[in-house]
């Protein structure tokens, strides 16, 4: 049934786009924060901020940015140096070392490093740094981690404990697309074409790529259960308490209770998980790396290409096809 519009309802209506307006952007926490600390070079340090927001940047990418620039300049500023036009290729590499003794991941170093990086180029764009402070790569070396997929009898498990339908939706779309977390939460209604077996991700989590994944027949099902079960009021898929969508940490607490309820909570396994274990069983039956490629919304076929060696059977059945001909002696003998 329509509601009638009401003095009252566009009232209210009005009070919560007056409240939103109200709320600081991104852009003004992140200066507000900027203004009450005294650094070196603050006022390049403002522009560049200023700078990354006109060029659109997501809410995180600009903290990921703030943090490790401010950082830099704390540890620059701790060293007994304030003009950043003097920074030399040692002082980049001495706050990389202080970042790995204060016991940081790697790859956590290699992001902050990225970010302290883009912010150099800004200043040799307009000439305040010497383009040969960069002449020479600083690269960090990562191990190459297989991604963690889940074992199929571990997957039964999980979902043979999960009862709620929406909780049920959602971690069947997570296994089924292997979308990331951010972006099933992140799903509106119209992103879905149910009759079209679809979800269209507009704009991608991690790289801003927009792509299309498609609903298998349990996915599909789960679905439909939870879309007639939900508010329709909601704007979001998967909503939570307030307005927004429902929160990560929030999901996150849910799939561990199913972990514990399923009896593999000593797995070691996470959300993530069921992301990677999506792109191994597709490789497992056949699909095609450009193909998988896509789906996963990979911009670089090399980090698609882990899966390949996270599982591969047909290397696997080449293994003991050749093993079996050695075991019985058909090359040196059986010892």
């Amino acid at each position: 049934m329509i509601q009638p519009i009401t003095r009252e309802s566009v009232q209210s209506g009005s009070e919560v786009l007056s409240e939103q307006s109200l709320l600081p952007t991104p852009i003004e926490r992140i200066l507000q924060k900027l203004s009450c600390m005294e650094l070196p070079a603050k006022g390049y340090f403002e522009s560049y901020m200023r700078h990354k927001w006109r060029l659109n940047h997501k809410p995180r990418t600009l903290a990921s940015s703030f943090t490790s620039v401010m950082l830099l300049l704390q540890f620059y500023e701790k060293s007994g140096k304030r003009e950043i036009e003097k920074i030399e290729r040692v002082d980049l590499e001495g706050f990389i070392e202080h970042e790995q003794d204060r016991g940081l991941r790697i790859s956590t170093v290699r992001t902050r490093l990225a970010c302290i990086i883009a912010f150099l180029h800004f200043l040799m764009e307009q000439d305040i740094v010497p383009e040969s402070l960069l002449k020479r790569d600083i690269k960090l070396k990562l191990p190459e981690v297989l991604p963690r997929a889940m074992n199929p009898v571990d997957v039964r498990k999980l979902l043979s404990v999960i009862d709620d339908i929406r909780d049920r939706a959602l971690f069947l779309l997570l296994l089924r697309t292997g979308i990331r977390i951010g972006e099933a939460l992140g799903l509106r209604l119209n992103d879905l074409d149910i009759k079209g077996r679809k979800v269209h991700l507009y704009e991608g989590e991690k790289n801003s790529m927009g792509r299309v994944v498609y609903l298998s027949d349990d996915a599909l099902f789960a679905i439909k259960l939870w879309l007639k079960r939900r508010n329709q009021d909601k704007e979001f898929v998967f909503y939570g308490k307030s307005h927004g969508h429902l929160c990560y940490s929030t999901s996150r607490g849910l799939f561990v209770k199913y972990l514990n309820r399923a009896g593999l909570d000593q797995k070691g396994y996470t959300v993530h998980c069921l992301r990677h274990t999506f792109a191994s069983e597709l490789l497992n039956a056949g699909m095609r790396l450009e193909c998988l490629q896509q789906l996963l919304g990979h911009q670089d076929i090399e980090v698609t290409r882990r899966y390949a060696r996270l599982t591969d059977t047909t290397r696997e059945q080449e293994y003991f096809r050749a093993m079996a001909v050695i075991e019985k002696g058909g090359i040196d003998g059986a010892y």
